[in-house]
């Protein structure tokens, strides 16, 4: 086997920080814009006590009027990098640069193609977004462009080369029609450096836009432990498919040959719609690594606290932040799906140390 050129970087790599997508006023927000808005508020307020957030944002208002708040808030003004850009919507997580190493520690942003989730919404500027930036000198390292269809949602990392992904979704013709598996993990094998797929058959959830990503269900924490939702409601619509999930992940085996740490996270009574009563996607899998905390998305819910009990297990030296996302579901997204996290290397020096903000054409 040749030694691979790169390595995808798990999200517990050191960070400059964590990129995310205002919305835009006459998006699909619009009806719940205060809402979001509050609760993207929460969120930058919790990163930027710790590190940097990229925020691009609709235009020069917005901006004006972001950087007036946060100040209001007391955030450091280095803290935050404003970028204006067209957007589609917010889920920088899927339209975001997925990073890579090489064995010299040298940087590499992956710039795949994003379709709205296999052509469901318009994406046409979201998958702009990451060469705008480019364009405009917010990266410290190169982008290099991909024609695969590929959402930072789709796929988790150990960082050792294990790469953990659902059939549903990289599978599902609406992504890559013209590959098969053994193709498609040939491309992962070569862009990321990775040398084995553990695939999950199961798992879903109601309310998913995304076929299934695997950030809603199952997530490395470290390279041995893998926290998944368990539903333990025989009657609710999910319990065969996360039972049987559930068999899977413990099938699974380490490198060594060892089983993986599991660690079983709640299920949340149902939650949804109020216009049209559809099931919301619900999930404490969403979570978000930073440098030494882990922001957790909560609902107004029971089990909340038994969610921010198992995570405290899976992430026994970090802080753990929750963040009320019930308005965040009525979008069929979490937290993890708002942000991208930038690994340590990947942003340019602040604006202020070069120039005033940056405006993206």
């Amino acid at each position: 086997m040749t030694t691979p050129t790169y390595r995808l970087l798990p999200e517990w790599h050191p960070q400059d920080g964590i990129q995310m997508t205002w919305p835009r006023p006459d998006g699909d927000w619009q009806p719940l814009l205060a809402c979001i808005e509050a609760t993207l508020e929460r969120i930058i307020i919790a990163v930027t006590r710790i590190q940097r957030v990229l925020i691009s944002v609709p235009d020069d208002a917005t901006r004006t009027r972001l950087a007036a708040t946060f100040h209001a808030y007391g955030v450091p003004e280095r803290q935050l990098v404003f970028c204006v850009a067209p957007t589609d919507d917010t889920w920088a997580r899927d339209h975001g640069p997925i990073t890579v190493a090489d064995k010299d520690g040298q940087l590499q942003l992956l710039n795949y193609t994003f379709t709205g989730w296999g052509g469901k919404f318009p994406a046409e500027h979201d998958n702009q977004l990451t060469q705008r930036l480019a364009d405009a000198g917010v990266w410290n390292c190169p982008v290099s462009s991909r024609t695969l269809v590929l959402e930072g949602g789709a796929i988790e990392t150990d960082g050792n080369g294990t790469l953990l992904t659902t059939e549903a979704c990289l599978l599902n013709p609406n992504r890559n029609p013209q590959l098969t598996r053994s193709a498609l993990e040939a491309q992962l094998e070569a862009d990321l450096g990775v040398d084995r797929v553990l695939w999950l058959a199961n798992g879903h959830l109601e309310g998913d836009d995304t076929d299934s990503h695997v950030d809603t269900l199952a997530r490395f924490c470290d390279p041995a432990t893998i926290a998944y939702v368990r539903c333990d409601d025989p009657k609710d619509p999910h319990f065969d498919a996360l039972r049987a999930m559930e068999q899977e992940l413990q099938a699974f085996r380490q490198r060594d040959g060892a089983p993986y740490r599991l660690i079983p996270l709640p299920w949340p009574n149902a939650c949804h719609a109020p216009d049209d009563g559809r099931r919301l996607p619900a999930t404490y899998a969403n979570f978000l690594i930073i440098n030494q905390a882990v922001l957790v998305p909560t609902y107004g819910d029971p089990a909340d606290l038994v969610a921010l009990q198992a995570l405290t297990e899976a992430f026994p030296e970090h802080t753990l932040i929750p963040i009320e996302c019930t308005h965040v579901i009525r979008q069929h997204g979490s937290l993890h799906c708002l942000t991208m996290q930038l690994p340590r290397g990947t942003l340019a020096a602040h604006p202020t140390d070069r120039e005033s903000s940056c405006n993206v054409c």
